[in-house]
């Protein structure tokens, strides 16, 4: 495989044990680069997590992980300081990936009415079969991967006891939004970014349309992205180009903690012009490519990689 990048050229990806940050860190170490992997697990999703890490580490790359808070001020300085004696006098932080996933998924309020099911109802009543039976067929079949049955199957459920307040917001906020600032930031102080580096943010379709329980995640999403165009105003001249990507549905943990998560990808998938829904590798892939030499002039924008799945219309 090319090795598009020398080994003393580093990324950092905050949140690299799965989904995007773990296939971008996969990616980018074939192709050369060096890692700074900063993650949040438990000691029983290890065993998943270190295999991962084996092989990027058989890619040749310089490998450096650390299993704690990104959102530490105090973490995230010790991290830094580490990373900074791993770099030496010639090595430099090509790419900073924001992948952290760690937010509150709650309604605002109690629903105003109860889910609709009138549909299904109707059609048991037509077929004369028993409700009960045509329900508990209808969500067996949706969960077996028949997305057209999306209508009858049945909604998702939300908790009626704990919505979103205040702090939840500004948590998610920081967490999944402005908490890159602090790495940016920290990362300059030291003089570790190198002379074209590429920062990069995740958002999704939800910072433009509404999902149940997404309101604190929406609104980290659409920091982010403000913070990013900011970004790549005022550090142009340090050679810091900042781009937010924008995900289609991907089935990684971080959506699957979504209530009504199995109705978002039958709905993608249904739409999607491809029929799929999108990877982790497809957003590697792209990370890759703006990461290169060739891409230094793609900047302060957001990029949609979904396969074409934002401008489809409801169904194919």
């Amino acid at each position: 495989m090319e090795r598009t990048f020398p080994s003393d050229r580093w990324a950092v990806i905050l949140g690299g044990s799965s989904g995007f940050g773990l296939a971008t860190a996969h990616k980018l170490a074939a192709h050369g680069m060096s890692l700074c992997l900063v993650h949040r697990d438990r000691r029983g999703a290890m065993a998943r997590i270190t295999p991962e890490f084996e092989k990027i580490r058989a890619y040749g790359a310089n490998l450096l992980t650390f299993n704690a808070d990104a959102l530490d001020s105090e973490v995230r300085a010790r991290i830094l300081d580490e990373l900074a004696g791993a770099l030496g006098a010639e090595g430099r932080v090509r790419v900073l990936l924001h992948s952290i996933a760690f937010g509150n998924l709650k309604l605002l309020a109690p629903e105003g009415r109860p889910p609709r099911t009138e549909g299904r109802e109707a059609l048991a009543a037509a077929l004369e079969v028993d409700p009960a039976r045509l329900a508990a067929s209808a969500d067996r079949l949706f969960a077996e991967g028949h997305d057209e049955l999306q209508g009858l199957a049945s909604p998702p459920s939300y908790s009626a006891k704990s919505f979103l307040d205040e702090d939840d917001f500004a948590r998610t906020i920081h967490a999944m939004g402005t908490s890159l600032l602090g790495w940016t930031q920290g990362l300059l102080e030291r003089n570790l970014f190198a002379s074209d580096t590429r920062v990069f943010g995740l958002t999704s379709e939800g910072n433009e349309i509404a999902w149940k329980g997404y309101a604190a995640v929406a609104a980290a999403k659409v920091a982010l992205e403000s913070l990013s165009r900011s970004m790549a105003l005022e550090l142009a001249p340090r050679g810091i180009r900042s781009n937010v990507i924008q995900a289609g549905i991907t089935d990684t943990p971080a959506l699957q903690a979504i209530p009504g998560s199995d109705q978002m990808k039958a709905g993608a998938r249904l739409r999607n012009p491809f029929g799929r829904l999108t990877t982790p590798e497809d957003v590697a892939n792209v990370i890759y490519l703006l990461s290169r030499d060739e891409a230094a002039w793609i900047n302060g924008t957001v990029i949609r990689v979904d396969g074409g799945e934002h401008v489809s219309g409801a169904g194919r």
